[in-house]
């Protein structure tokens, strides 16, 4: 069994739905040192999240933020949390909504992902700044 784990900082990326997938895989070169395994990504974050998604039509993306605005408003007036900006708490719920971590199946050295999935950072907050990630690969 081999294990490796990278930390990645990703630039500040503006809110929306981003496709990161190249960035992940660039840090973790390794990767061809595996027939079969898995990959786990993990953000450090508690307002910012990770899915897998649509990789080729970019209104995916917009579609989905459009979306989670709609499903999970800003200046709802039960939030107790807004210290940090009407942003703040929407971005906590949708962070949870989807997860923080995503899991790959590894096979040949490359990723097993399908034709049309990307690794999507989804950033909820106006402002989220740099993120980083825990990437961890692991198999034989």
């Amino acid at each position: 069994m081999k294990i490796f784990q990278k930390e990645l900082k990703l630039k500040p990326y503006p809110r929306g739905f981003h496709l990161i997938t190249d960035e992940v895989i660039a840090v973790i070169p390794e990767i061809n040192e595996i027939e079969i395994g898995q990959l786990q990504v993990f953000i450090k974050h508690t307002s910012a999240s990770l899915t897998i998604n649509e990789n080729a039509d970019h209104t995916v993306r917009s579609d989905f933020e459009s979306h989670f605005n709609k499903a999970v408003p800003e200046h709802a007036p039960y939030y107790k949390h807004t210290y940090e900006g009407s942003d703040d708490m929407p971005a906590h719920i949708k962070a949870s909504l989807l997860g923080a971590s995503v899991q790959i199946p590894i096979s040949n050295g490359q990723l097993n992902l399908g034709i049309w999935q990307g690794i999507y950072l989804c950033e909820h907050r106006n402002y989220g700044g740099a993120r980083k990630l825990v990437i961890t690969i692991f198999g034989v």
